[in-house]
């Protein structure tokens, strides 16, 4: 399996799937544009909807290479907007569909603190030195999953479901005829309909460029931490947390007692940028260092800490924060998925089951693109 972003760093998890592979299908009833969390979600629910309708599913690179290989692995509940009109329950419907496929991904669901720098308990677990005093503030539904265990069930689910997935094949382009053709590995790929989960890649294929703005995330894991320490930090519980001001800060635990940081933007001008970004080099290496820093201040028990890994990965904020999940302006056969802004472990595979749902007919889209930003 290729590695083509292994100047991203390397997270603490892996990601164990193989496709099987095989040449390229002339036509398919359906095809899936991206092997991340939403693209693996629709295409095994698409299978399992609609057993005698045939799905590929095409990733330009590896499955899992992109934002969900990448991400902290931190599950959280409705949109980075808040709630949207029909989102319904995230976390329950997350849970039922991994019990559904049979997939462990270590889900734990907790509870996640908001912390904050006024306004704290005053029976707060936490107390962290960081720009002020952080304190816990408030407990808001959620947990973490083990990201490499997720991409690798979600695949298997899919395959297992007849989905042939096709690694380095990256969608050069699309041809929007009565079949909808997909330019492939310099072939064309005639499909009835089509989803686009790319999230922040490909952004003029899905023509979010103007809609959406992609960023690079860093995290740091540090070595495994003991249970006293653990305890002094206001950690024992288990509970990710996340800052609800500036300058922002998140993190989890690992089952085994690291703890995972996590903050920083690297601002960019084009989503190709993403594919030479080094978390070695020039900003990203700025802002890994800064966080190492932070990390070490907070509380005397991490001031000699070790960082074990370090890495970054993609997220694609669009327009009010707000997930991108609509018809194509080019054809009402292709639908675009993404744009998750942070929010996307948990929403990503929700959603990819809805997707799965309208692309048989069985639900309708939506009507988020129609809201206006909230006064």
């Amino acid at each position: 399996m290729s590695e083509p972003n292994s100047n991203w760093g390397k997270p603490p998890w892996t990601i164990d799937f193989h496709p099987a592979g095989g040449p390229l299908p002339e036509e398919v009833d359906f095809a899936v544009v991206g092997g991340g969390f939403t693209g693996l979600s629709t295409a095994a629910w698409l299978r399992r909807m609609a057993p005698e309708k045939s799905v590929a599913l095409f990733e330009s690179s590896s499955i899992g290479a992109g934002s969900s290989g990448h991400t902290g692995g931190m599950t959280l509940a409705e949109t980075a907007s808040g709630d949207l009109p029909g989102l319904g329950d995230v976390l329950a419907g997350f849970s039922a569909i991994l019990k559904e496929l049979s997939i462990d991904c270590d889900l734990a669901l907790p509870g996640v603190w908001e912390v904050a720098r006024t306004g704290g308990l005053q029976d707060s677990p936490i107390s962290w030195k960081d720009s002020g005093i952080l304190r816990a503030a408030k407990q808001v539904p959620g947990g973490m999953i083990d990201p490499g265990k997720l991409v690798s069930g979600l695949a298997r689910a899919a395959e297992n479901a007849g989905v042939r997935i096709f690694e380095n094949a990256a969608v050069d382009d699309i041809g929007f005829e009565e079949l909808l053709r997909l330019h492939v590995r310099g072939s064309k790929v005639s499909a009835k309909a089509v989803l686009l989960a790319t999230n922040a890649m490909s952004l003029e294929l899905t023509e979010l460029v103007r809609r959406a703005q992609p960023k690079f995330t860093l995290a740091i894991a540090t070595e495994p931490v003991s249970h006293n320490h653990l305890e002094d930090l206001g950690l024992a519980s288990g509970k990710p947390f996340y800052t609800v001001d500036f300058p922002y800060l998140w993190g989890r635990l690992l089952p085994n007692g690291s703890i995972v940081f996590g903050s920083g933007l690297v601002h960019l001008n084009d989503w190709r940028e993403l594919g030479k970004l080094d978390i070695g080099t020039g900003q990203a290496a700025e802002l890994i260092g800064r966080l190492e820093h932070r990390v070490r201040g907070l509380h005397p028990v991490l001031q000699t800490v070790r960082f074990t890994h370090r890495w970054g990965g993609p997220i694609l904020i669009a327009d009010y924060w707000r997930p991108v999940f609509s018809q194509h302006q080019r054809s009402s056969k292709v639908i675009v998925l993404g744009g998750y802004s942070g929010h996307g472990v948990a929403l990503s595979v929700y959603l990819g089951r809805w997707a799965a749902e309208v692309l048989c007919g069985q639900r309708q889209l939506p009507n988020w693109d129609c809201a206006e930003e909230s006064a």
